[in-house]
């Protein structure tokens, strides 16, 4: 009898498929049942092939070998992972292996994933595709018994390999042109070095900011504050004599209320989240990487399987999932959120388009619980933050409206106007819910724009009980956090001035939502980025970068180009071979420019220590925990860096071997000099015996 093969991305949902499939013959690479033999990569098994494999001369980085453009494509196993491959490979092979499941992560990456596996081991025979959005044995079942054509999804496939080969071509050849050019590891590529630019600009912004000190006026009226403003709505004054002036006038008199309005005000709930609106809460509140939010929400969503699939870039569900929401109620409708979930059940639940919109889902919905009842308990901490966000933005949503009145007062001093504001809450509806899980804690000036005014009437009149000047500066822009620079990812309209190129990024933004994370934590590592607490702060080499890299490679223009045309190919609207063709006039254009270039590096983080391995100049860069030095050849990619007054750790290359325990611990104990040292390391590699 013939089986399905099964692939899935990772062991732990592979597992979970072969468990609903009944698969009880478990291997250590793989399940088989009756009906299934089920499998995993690692993450990705196959990737495009390193330079050298088209051509043994690529090994060294030459500006005179660049461009590389290789006229198709290869494919070479991760030789990590290269033991998962030849276990799937056999199992395709397999004579009583008719059929081939894609069960990888259902969008454009995990489309990759599957697809380099079969291109690379010849797969011919038939193919289907499983399309779900959560890891419940329920959603399990319902995605088997209606399972798609695998060649449903040939463009999505075409999308991503079309990404996958752009950034090799752009990103491998402007790295080694701008690395030989300037003698120094610089790397580049369409994604990382416009969200580098991004923050260069903001904080050439904060360096050449001058604070300049202002005065604002208030006068209290007992029941109420009010906000001096001039004509234009502004509150600021810059002559503190004026402010002082008009303090004095308004002292001791009696004020008329001339304005006042009164407008019921329907506040609708936030929208769900989607991964990049939730990574922004998780760092807000939490002071969560990006990183560390997708780990835990994958965990939640792959072992718990209490989340709906994270990777997702809609705040919308379908119309088809409206009926699931009941059940999904009922499995929270515990611990803290029992009382919110019983109060939204006992009504006929009824979202409307802030919810429902199956225009605005592509390949996945927002992020919503599922049906599974959480066990609170035995989540661990974290966990059981990212899920108190989750859970409550779910009850959110589906609550009424937030009601009261908004209520407006202008009151007049001798022909000074003075401002303010307040409402009277009717419904609090999903603002009580929202408590301490939306940030609503009012900034200086607006604290006197939600007062809890009382029922006045116009003409009514109020004496001036104490007059006071407040005294503050004006600030510059604050420095990115992660949850910030997500936005300025997401939206990065505002930094392109092509009014079609703004509106077609809207739809894509810098990265993705499932690798934004990715590219902020490659930027740390490669010390173009340092954090401090919460912010993020570019280093001098980001600078450097930004400075000598080519201009069309800083603005998201790029970027904004790419994922218009690659959501086209997505969806057969355009040419995969027409889309590289023009990638592949990109990328000579792009290195002709860096190799005509006039610009001059000189790095500002250079320290006075020479690489003891290669001889070039060390740099010095912040470590998790101190200080280090690092060669600022990549190639050599010799580090040391300090874990106490006088000991320090070696790191060298993998390609070029490990370095020698036991001459470190010689070095330490003999305090030797780096000279010294480097003969010791180059002792170690020659001894061609490493011992870590």
């Amino acid at each position: 009898m013939m089986k399905a093969l099964v692939l899935a991305e990772k062991p732990s949902v592979g597992k979970d498929l072969a468990r609903v499939l009944g698969c009880t013959n478990t291997q250590k690479n793989f399940c088989e049942g009756a009906h299934y033999v089920v499998t995993w990569a690692l993450g990705h098994l196959v990737t495009l092939a390193d330079p050298h494999i088209y051509d043994q001369k690529l090994k060294q980085w030459r500006m005179e070998d660049l461009p590389m453009l290789p006229q198709t494509m290869k494919l070479q196993v991760i030789r990590s992972t290269s033991h998962q491959f030849r276990v799937v490979s056999q199992l395709m092979q397999r004579e009583d292996i008719g059929e081939l499941i894609i069960a990888t992560d259902a969008g454009r990456e995990g489309e990759l994933v599957a697809r380099w596996i079969m291109k690379l081991v010849g797969w011919k025979k038939s193919v289907k595709r499983l399309w779900i959005s959560s890891q419940t044995d329920e959603a399990i079942r319902a995605g088997f018994a209606n399972l798609k054509p695998g060649v449903m999804y040939e463009t999505l496939y075409a999308s991503a390999q079309c990404r996958a080969e752009a950034d090799w071509l752009v990103g491998l050849n402007v790295t080694r042109a701008l690395t030989c050019k300037y003698d120094i590891s610089l790397n580049a590529g369409r994604v990382q070095t416009p969200t580098l630019a991004i923050m260069v600009k903001r904080e050439q912004e904060i360096k050449q900011f001058t604070p300049v000190d202002y005065w604002t006026v208030e006068a209290d009226f007992g029941d109420y504050t009010g906000l001096w403003r001039n004509a234009h709505g502004n509150s600021r004054i810059f002559d503190h004599p004026k402010a002082q002036e008009l303090a004095e006038q308004i002292t001791g008199q009696t004020g008329m209320i001339e304005e006042l309005n009164v407008k019921p005000v329907v506040e609708p709930p936030p929208l769900a989240y989607d991964l990049t609106e939730l990574q922004r809460d998780a760092n807000r509140f939490f002071g969560f990487s990006a990183k560390k939010t997708l780990s835990v929400l994958q965990n939640l969503y792959e072992h718990e399987k209490l989340v709906t699939y994270p990777r997702t870039d809609s705040r919308y569900i379908t119309t088809d999932m409206v009926n699931t929401l009941p059940r999904r109620l009922k499995s929270i409708a515990t611990g803290p959120y029992a009382r919110w979930a019983e109060m939204l059940l006992a009504h006929p639940l009824n979202p409307g388009k802030r919810l429902v919109n199956d225009s605005k889902v592509s390949d996945h919905h927002a992020i919503i619980p599922t049906e599974e009842i959480p066990k609170l308990s035995a989540l661990a901490e974290d966990e059981r933050k990212v899920y108190d966000l989750v859970i409550k933005r779910f009850l959110v949503v589906l609550s009424p409206p937030y009601l009261y009145d908004r209520t407006t007062l202008v009151v007049n001093i001798n022909g000074e106007r003075f401002y303010a504001q307040g409402k009277q809450e009717k419904d609090r509806a999903w603002k009580a819910i929202a408590s301490g899980a939306i940030d609503e804690s009012p900034h200086d000036e607006e604290r006197l724009l939600d007062q809890p005014l009382q029922q006045y009437r116009q003409g009514e009149q109020f004496p001036v009980r104490r007059c006071q000047i407040r005294q503050a500066q004006t600030t510059p822009p604050p420095r990115y956090t992660e949850a910030t620079l997500l936005t300025a990812m997401e939206s990065p309209g505002k930094f392109i001035e092509d009014e079609e190129l703004r509106e077609s990024i809207k739809a894509g933004g810098l990265g993705t939502p499932a690798t934004r994370a990715e590219i902020i934590e490659k930027l740390i590592s490669n010390h173009y980025i340092d954090r401090n607490g919460k912010s993020l702060t570019p280093t001098p080499k980001a600078f450097e970068l930004i400075e000598l890299a080519p201009p069309e490679l800083t603005t998201p223009e790029l970027t904004a180009q790419w994922e218009l045309r690659l959501t086209n190919i997505a969806k057969g609207e355009e040419r995969r071979d027409r889309f590289m063709a023009d990638i592949r006039q990109n990328t000579i254009k792009l290195v002709q420019s860096i190799r005509e270039s006039t610009a001059t590096y000189s790095p500002a983080n250079t320290s006075q220590t020479k690489c003891p391995m290669c001889g070039k100049p060390m740099l010095a860069v912040k470590a998790k925990k101190g200080s280090k030095l690092v060669c600022s050849d990549k190639r050599c990619g010799y580090e040391e860096f300090e874990k106490g007054d006088d000991a320090f750790q070696f790191k060298r290359s993998k390609k070029e071997g490990q370095m020698n325990k036991r001459l470190i611990r010689q070095y330490s104990d003999h305090s030797s000099s780096a000279t010294n040292l480097g003969e010791l390391l180059k002792a170690a590699l020659d001894e061609g015996k490493p011992e870590s």
